[in-house]
């Protein structure tokens, strides 16, 4: 199958551009207080350089609908990833503001005594004609994305992913994931897609070039077999 990729936290041109040579689908930009925040005028600059055919996603936590529009519509994001228990009417109110083309992902966060949760939040949220797909990604006490933890796969692929209701949607694998462990994750998750962060960089903020291309060809090859 073809996997989705995404390299999240850009805080530069040159990581964007590195990610986008690499041939990841789409890049991220945290809009959140994060080692990787940037600020919409610092995305918006990024942005401007990258090509059309490459997705711009926008990270949020705990934003208003007011906020989330101001900051797609000045750095031109073609998508928002809304991660923090949002309003069950946001995703809809942004694609009347923003346009349907919109890409909306939802996260749900998994944890091994609450795996039945997650499924039926996943659930949820693709009951949701206004949400694309779902990223399941892990926490931890001090933050709630770019943990650079995993979390239990094999669990999760019992509870969540391998279900013949979550083989009909677009499910993202995210947390923790490396160069070295993206293929053990696809093979045993089978997701839609891939998002990494922590895991392909040199310290937090400034991605590794060597580590940005090992990830996107290990997911592209795990990912055909």
């Amino acid at each position: 199958m073809a996997i989705w990729i995404k390299i999240c936290g850009n805080t530069s041109l040159a990581d964007a551009r590195l990610a986008v040579d690499a041939g990841a689908d789409a890049v991220g930009f945290v809009f959140a207080p994060s080692p990787r925040q940037v600020t919409a005028s610092e995305a918006a600059a990024i942005v401007s350089h990258l090509p059309a055919t490459v997705e711009k996603i926008g990270v949020f936590v705990d934003a208003p609908l007011d906020e989330i529009y101001m900051i797609v519509r000045e750095c031109k994001l073609t998508g928002v990833q809304l991660h923090f228990d949002a309003p069950p009417e946001l995703p809809a109110r942004l694609h009347f503001r923003l346009g349907p083309e919109l890409r909306i992902l939802r996260v749900v966060h998994f944890a091994p005594r609450a795996g039945k949760r997650a499924a039926t939040l996943a659930l949820q949220a693709h009951q949701d004609p206004h949400v694309h797909a779902v990223l399941i990604d892990s926490r931890t006490s001090a933050a709630v994305g770019g943990t650079g933890v995993a979390f239990d796969w094999a669990k999760a692929s019992k509870t969540l992913f391998q279900s013949a209701e979550a083989r009909k949607r677009h499910l993202v694998a995210a947390g923790g994931l490396t160069p070295e462990n993206v293929a053990e994750a696809i093979a045993t998750l089978r997701p839609w897609g891939v998002d990494a962060v922590s895991g392909v960089e040199a310290s937090p903020g400034k991605k590794d070039a060597a580590k940005v291309r090992a990830f996107v060809a290990q997911a592209r090859a795990a990912g055909l077999e």
